[in-house]
């Protein structure tokens, strides 16, 4: 109840005035039983554009630490996110991973919509960058299908590390849902899992436009701050291996699933 009052009394018709998003492929959201949203991540504000222009309730998984701050000020904090519909998630420990895809299958088990953004954290560039396989774990296990959605202009309007929304036009664009039911039973698979994350994110490139960048968000970051920005973070980056994802299905099995990364598992989420 608490959802639904405040999506309609406060965060639709704050949004609707701020930013006036078009919307696109709405209807290809399945307004019934269960579906993840797999969308691209520039933008704080990019999980409530999303809950915004649905027509139903979607959930987002969020860090534990929203909801147990203490005063008046931690109280109001968990109750705006609980509003927002997002889900407390313990994130500490090595484990925090996979109670991250368990609790997402559990909300896809219930037969809710699943709201998730693969590349893990924000753009600090506007680019894309590669997914982790946390959505592929929970469509696999979950049998759900996946909506690719693309957040456009978002970054524009507040990019990493501006705190006010420049207005800016908006577009929240929803692709075709992708069925991955015939992997049911190779969750543990992490070659399917790669292969599987790599198609979502394509989708999701396809409708955005974005560039691509084959490495994942949390280590540009680092690099970002070791090396700063401009050429200075290319150049350590080795270019961030700049290029398009190629138009591929999991049964290519991609070079990236062939040879994981160091420390990459079927728990990423």
């Amino acid at each position: 109840m608490f959802y639904s009052a405040f999506r309609a009394v406060v965060l639709v018709p704050l949004l609707r005035w701020l930013f006036r998003p078009r919307v696109e492929g709405l209807g290809r959201v399945p307004q019934h039983g269960a579906a993840i949203v797999a969308g691209n991540h520039q933008s704080f504000t990019d999980q409530f554009l999303m809950g915004v222009v649905l027509r139903r309730r979607i959930s987002f998984l969020a860090k534990q630490e929203y909801f147990t701050g203490r005063g008046l000020k931690g109280r109001l904090a968990a109750a705006f996110f609980r509003g927002l519909g997002a889900i407390p998630v313990d994130r500490s420990g090595r484990a925090a991973g996979q109670a991250a895809v368990d609790e997402g299958v559990r909300v896809l088990g219930r037969g809710e919509l699943l709201g998730i953004f693969p590349e893990g954290t924000r753009s600090h560039d506007g680019r894309m960058y590669k997914g982790k396989v946390g959505v592929a774990e929970m469509a696999i296990r979950s049998g759900a299908p996946v909506v690719p959605c693309a957040m456009i202009g978002t970054f524009e309007a507040q990019p990493a590390g501006r705190r006010l929304p420049r207005l800016v036009p908006v577009t929240v664009r929803f692709g075709e849902p992708l069925d991955f039911s015939r992997y049911a039973g190779m969750a543990d698979n992490r070659h399917v899992l790669r292969a599987v994350t790599d198609e979502i994110m394509y989708a999701i490139l396809k409708l955005s436009g974005q560039e691509y960048v084959d490495m994942y968000a949390v280590d540009a970051r680092a690099q970002l701050a070791a090396h700063g920005s401009g050429p200075a973070l290319a150049d350590a980056a080795g270019a961030a291996q700049l290029a398009p994802v190629p138009d591929r299905t999991p049964g290519d099995r991609p070079a990236a699933a062939r040879h994981a990364a160091p420390g990459e598992g079927r728990h990423a989420a």
